[in-house]
């Protein structure tokens, strides 16, 4: 383990579902943490114990701030950028605030980087860049061609890595899978186990969709390699595994004993039906092995009862 203070971090978006899992983490290895989240999603509840321990500085202020990035870049060895409008769904609804966020905000974040002498910045980037796929599993050298707002903005922060890369300042992409786990929200496997508790319909939208789940503990051992990891260029992280969407709400069903039923209704357009991650990249450069069973932490997410 490092020693106290051997690196100091900053994790924007740290308050969220996966931030808040990397501030966890950065914690029990000694690093010095600061998390800045402007909280639309994340919520300092999640790091509550790192903060009366004073493990952990949280910082309320948002990367379309400028000011605020820079006060928080003063000393910081990597920056590990995950703050977004991170769903789909919401980027359609607030474009305004994905393109401030995602696009400028990004920008924010690598040109303070940039001006405080940060060594890295790992950018939390989406499997949501590939649009449809032409086939499956997808390598990072397939072509992009987001379907939507959301993966478009995606887009735009990985061409600014790269622009800044050429300047210089050392830039790690990782284009993320479906990440599940604890804290999450808002979202397929915590809506659907909220609808079956509660006995309600577990709704899907088309009905046909393959996706590529990876649990939430092996995104924040990518973060944590790709801080260190010698690539460059964008790294795929996921299970290398597709579950048909109808399968899982069936299991979540019978893991939670629920009666309830399964509602297709017409899909929404700009929802990638297909995705699986072709994931030699991530073994190679990461040294991160998939689980052989994506979702077998789904029982870990149930209410107690």
């Amino acid at each position: 383990m490092r020693q106290r203070g051997a690196m100091k971090v900053l994790v924007t978006g740290g308050a969220g579902f996966l931030g808040s899992h990397l501030a966890d983490a950065l914690v029990e290895r000694g690093d010095q943490v600061i998390v800045l989240d402007n909280l639309h999603r994340g919520s300092l509840a999640n790091l509550e114990g790192h903060i009366r321990a004073e493990m952990v500085t949280a910082l309320t202020d948002d990367i379309r701030d400028y000011t605020d990035l820079q006060l928080a870049m003063d000393g910081v060895d990597v920056v590990f950028h995950l703050a977004s409008q991170s769903n789909v769904m919401g980027a359609i609804q607030d474009p305004d605030y994905s393109f401030t966020t995602n696009v400028a905000g990004t920008f924010n974040v690598l040109k303070a980087a940039a001006e405080a002498g940060v060594r890295r910045v790992v950018f939390s980037s989406s499997r949501e860049v590939y649009g449809e796929p032409k086939s499956i599993p997808v390598p990072e050298s397939a072509e992009l061609g987001p379907k939507g707002l959301y993966g478009a903005s995606k887009m735009a922060g990985e061409a600014y890595c790269q622009a800044w890369r050429d300047s210089g300042l050392e830039c790690q992409v990782l284009r993320f899978a479906n990440v599940y786990g604890p804290r999450d929200r808002d979202r397929v496997i915590p809506l659907w186990i909220e609808q079956a508790t509660a006995g309600d319909p577990l709704v899907i939208y088309g009905g046909e969709q393959v996706i590529d789940f990876i649990d939430v503990g092996r995104c924040v051992s990518a973060l944590l390699a790709a801080s260190e990891c010698p690539a460059q260029g964008p790294i795929n992280v996921g299970s290398g595994t597709g579950t048909r969407l109808p399968d899982l709400a069936r299991r979540i069903i019978q893991l939670t004993g629920s009666g309830s039923s399964i509602q297709v209704l017409p899909a929404r357009g700009a929802e990638v039906v297909r995705f699986v991650a072709e994931v030699s990249l991530m073994r190679k450069a990461l040294g991160i092995d998939p689980d052989a069973e994506p979702l077998d932490r789904l029982h870990g997410l149930l209410p107690v009862v």
